[in-house]
């Protein structure tokens, strides 16, 4: 029998915001469910106990706070700001205002933190589950998501530079990506590099 997805909602009158966090969500967690909301009156007409998690505006959290910090667990609160003098202390914050490959390692902590090892997350779809990668095309992925340009890899790994261009050509056809970020999603989800090397 098949289990449904588990639900995200990300709650925010921002459109453009919303629409690349959906997106940044839907590669860190590929087994969940990303829904969007304009407002909050949208998000309750759903039904929030459908939802695992709500990522919620600042000023949206501000206007419903009885209902967030009944939720707190649940609710991580988008800010504008690293400074963490000007977030709300019972929540969990993701600051949205930031380079996409620092947003994307707190996306990725977050979901370290909340779901170490995979806790109550369901199982992984058997797809993204198998091996795609050869060993020498996961090594390499391993120093291209540590920041290490084409010719420090083929030093390190002791191959010509063409090889390396051609390794990375098919990592990215494989997988089908077009990013480095998605491939560092990709590459800290399933253990093959630790966050803290990112």
């Amino acid at each position: 029998m098949m289990t449904e997805r588990p639900h995200i909602a990300i709650i925010d009158p921002n459109t453009l915001a919303v629409l690349g966090l959906k997106a940044m969500l839907q590669n860190v967690i590929p087994i969940m469910t990303v829904e969007t909301f304009g407002s909050f009156s949208e998000f309750e007409a759903a039904g929030p106990e459908r939802y695992a998690h709500f990522f919620v505006s600042m000023n949206i959290v501000l206007q419903q706070r009885a209902f967030f910090s009944a939720h707190n667990h649940k609710t991580i609160v988008l800010t504008l700001s690293l400074d963490t003098t000007s977030q709300l202390s019972e929540f969990h914050s993701l600051c949205i205002n930031q380079p996409e490959k620092q947003l994307v390692r707190q996306l990725l902590m977050l979901a370290q933190h909340g779901h170490g090892h995979g806790q109550n997350l369901p199982p992984m779809p058997q797809m993204l589950q198998q091996k795609i990668l050869t060993d020498r095309e996961i090594e390499v992925m391993s120093l291209i998501v540590q920041g290490y340009i084409n010719k420090e890899i083929a030093d390190r790994l002791c191959i010509g530079l063409a090889t390396v261009v051609t390794h990375r050509k098919n990592i990215m056809d494989k997988l089908g990506f077009k990013s480095v970020s998605a491939l560092t999603i990709y590459a800290v989800m399933h253990g093959y590099v630790d966050i803290n090397k990112i």
